[in-house]
């Protein structure tokens, strides 16, 4: 093998990454509301976990904003906190 190369045909060694998604609330420039449980179950996994930024394409403040509504909807019960069975 020459230096530098590696027999796992994967290429790359971590060095390529994909551009971010742009931040939907952003673009959009849509609020984030906690009576919208619509909107809300988009983030959401189907065992009722937030997702997080790096895969929902979020940014950081819209993030942070998204979980306090989160939480919001669970206290008052429009979202639930685990996977209904």
């Amino acid at each position: 093998m020459e230096r530098g190369e590696r027999g796992n045909g994967g290429g790359g060694g971590g060095r390529f990454f994909q551009r971010r998604k742009p931040c939907r609330f952003c673009v959009d420039k849509a609020p984030i509301d906690f009576k919208d449980v619509g909107l809300l179950r988009n983030f959401l996994t189907e065992r009722g976990r937030i997702v997080p930024r790096r895969i929902s394409g979020n940014c950081l403040q819209h993030q942070r904003v998204l979980t306090v509504a989160v939480k919001r909807a669970r206290q008052i019960a429009l979202v639930s906190f685990a996977e209904e069975r």
